[in-house]
């Protein structure tokens, strides 16, 4: 339970719901125990009747027939309305508790969400998707279980019992003691078994999470998995996967299915006991018969509310193990703090002696590197894959620390600059190209400051259009049925490598941000395109600070500076004249470019 305290904040929050709730339980439990007294006032008004009747000596009449149908039916009416009162109130529970339960679960939701976003990127480095996203789904909705089901059925428990003993204590203490007798037992049944459940309530959801991951990793991958004539093995996989999975649901199943039995069980003693010890009590004259009948529909009305705490203790459990998952994740704090400093960075960039080690690996990515790019300017960065190219892009827009020596934004050191301040006046295209599974116009739209799903306007419309122009995928989105309206597959899988990559340029530059980084972005497109990329880029990049990251020199030829890296160090820096005026790595590189061009031609 210690898991569970994370969420009475929210019971605090909807604390008038929650006390609305305790009051219509206790209300509809009332008219659920009067109708027992009424029936034992009939039975006693029946048995009194006609015991004094033959007392007389005389044989029952028909007045008294009529008179004990008459109150019979009153009573009976009574009953009718006690039962549709409890019914209302039944009703009004369920609308405050589930719908209570309901809200703290979209509330909850969205604070594991908006968690998720907050967390550095290490952290999905660390964790698979699959787990992220149960956690946020079928995590929550067991935790949901517990705010509304459990939480309702135990409330009801409580103040049925009370009730129930209070009144069974007022007409006979000592059959009390004797129905209330096989309790303590279920309460020791129930402690030693809630343990069994809870740790194989965690396996459950461990093995869920596998499960998730194989089928999320699985389809994301389906092209390379058909490709390679997979599916067979990934069937079985996922056969071996579901059969472990469902080995342990039966497990946490048979633990669960020991509670009912035993409740009945009990319940069904109680029974026994309230007819043999009721009867000599009445025999002794100690108790009316329908003292009886009163007991044994409390012993009835408790069946069902006690029956349920085998199936409420393994709500709590598996909610407890569910709950402990998400704090699991809610007590991280992201390595990236933001800083305090909101002004917008104007466009200087400076390394000074920067290195890096990512966290998880331990390979050290860069090594003292030093450059500064002046507000205007543009620098290329090139080198061999593992060099260290696209860890600087990473370190630019702060998705990590340095490990040691400083990054600076007009001066200003970035650790201290507001993340979001940053990060909008920055317009970045990563190696990864990624798209959502939206319009071609809203995933270019998506990299405005006032970003507005499903937007019109020929003010909106003139920027997407002129952002697709400039990356030169305007001619493409024209040709397509639907035009910017065209709907993507997820991420981008209904377009080209080459048209995920302009889609992208165009999603960056429509911002009109201070500083451009271009990471490996042309590296799927044609020489010809590329050519009119870097033309259009050339005018976008005035006044802007550019930093474009590529193995092809073609992309780079132009660049103010120009720094080849190599094993995460600055092997060679210059302007293309200078670095081409001696036998470099870079004029290597470019000589063999050019003689592939050729050939191709």
């Amino acid at each position: 339970m210690h898991a569970l305290k994370f969420l009475n904040k929210y019971f605090w929050k909807y604390k008038s719901r929650l006390l609305l709730g305790v009051l219509f339980v206790t209300v509809s439990n009332i008219f659920a125990i009067y109708p027992a007294q009424v029936v034992r006032q009939v039975l006693d008004m029946v048995v009194n009747t006609i015991a004094s009747t033959k007392a007389t000596g005389g044989p029952v009449s028909m007045q008294v027939i009529q008179t004990i149908t008459y109150n019979s039916l009153m009573f009976a009416l009574l009953i009718l309305g006690l039962t549709v009162l409890k019914g209302v109130f039944m009703f009004f529970m369920r609308q405050t508790l589930i719908v209570m339960s309901r809200l703290i679960e979209y509330d909850l939701k969205n604070e594991i969400f908006a968690h998720y976003q907050f967390l550095s990127l290490s952290f999905y480095r660390r964790n698979n998707t699959g787990d992220l996203m149960n956690r946020i789904s079928e995590d929550v909705s067991r935790v949901r279980m517990y705010l509304g089901p459990a939480v309702m059925y135990t409330i009801n428990i409580a103040i049925l019992v009370i009730l129930v003993t209070i009144s069974m204590l007022s007409v006979s203490p000592k059959l009390t003691l004797y129905v209330l007798l096989p309790l303590p037992i279920l309460t020791i049944s129930i402690y030693f078994v809630s343990e069994i459940m809870n740790r194989r309530s965690e396996q459950v959801q461990e093995e869920q999470s596998g499960l998730s991951t194989f089928v999320q990793e699985t389809i994301s991958g389906i092209r390379v998995l058909k490709s390679f004539v997979r599916e067979k093995n990934f069937s079985e996989t996922f056969s071996t996967l579901s059969d472990k999975y469902k080995d342990t649901s039966m497990q946490l199943a048979k633990v669960t299915a020991l509670f009912y039995p035993l409740v009945l069980l009990l319940v069904g003693a109680s029974t026994l006991i309230v007819v043999y010890v009721g009867g000599r009590e009445v025999m002794a004259g100690k108790i009316s018969p329908g003292v009886i009948a009163e007991f044994i529909i409390y012993v009835n009305m408790l069946t069902w509310p006690v029956a349920s705490l085998g199936w409420v203790t393994s709500i709590v459990q598996r909610a407890a193990a569910s709950q402990q998952r998400i704090n699991e994740f809610l007590t991280i704090t992201p390595e990236i703090i933001s800083g305090q400093n909101q002004n917008a960075p104007e466009g200087k960039i400076e390394f000074r002696n920067v290195s890096f080690t990512y966290p998880d690996t331990n390979i050290k990515a860069l090594k003292n590197v030093s450059f500064t790019v002046e507000k205007g300017k543009s620098l290329a960065i090139l080198g061999r894959t593992g060099s260290g190219k696209t860890t600087v892009a990473n370190l630019l827009v702060r998705m990590f620390d340095v490990t040691s020596g400083k990054i600076l934004f007009d001066d200003a050191e970035i650790s201290r600059l507001d993340l979001s301040s940053l990060r909008n006046q920055v317009g970045y295209v990563p190696q990864d190209v990624f798209l959502f599974s939206d319009t071609v116009a809203n995933n270019i739209s998506f990299g405005l400051h006032h970003y507005e799903k499903g937007a019109s306007g020929n003010e909106y419309k003139k920027q997407v259009e002129d952002a697709a122009a400039d990356a030169v995928i305007l001619d493409d989105i024209n040709n397509f049925p639907k035009k910017f309206d065209t709907m993507l597959g997820e991420r981008g899988i209904t377009l080209s490598g080459g048209q995920k990559q302009r889609v992208s340029i165009a999603r960056a530059i429509i911002r009109n941000p201070s500083i451009l980084i271009f990471d490996d972005c042309l590296s799927a497109v044609d020489t010809q395109t590329e050519e009119k990329i870097l033309n259009n880029l050339k005018r976008i990049m005035k006044g802007k600070s550019t930093v474009i990251i590529s193995h092809r020199v073609s992309s780079v030829k132009n660049a103010d500076e120009i720094i080849v890296l190599g094993n995460g160090t600055i092997a060679e820096r210059g302007t293309h004249n200078q670095l081409m005026q001696t036998q470099s790595l870079y004029r290597q590189l470019y000589e063999k470019q050019m003689a592939e061009e050729e050939i191709l031609e």
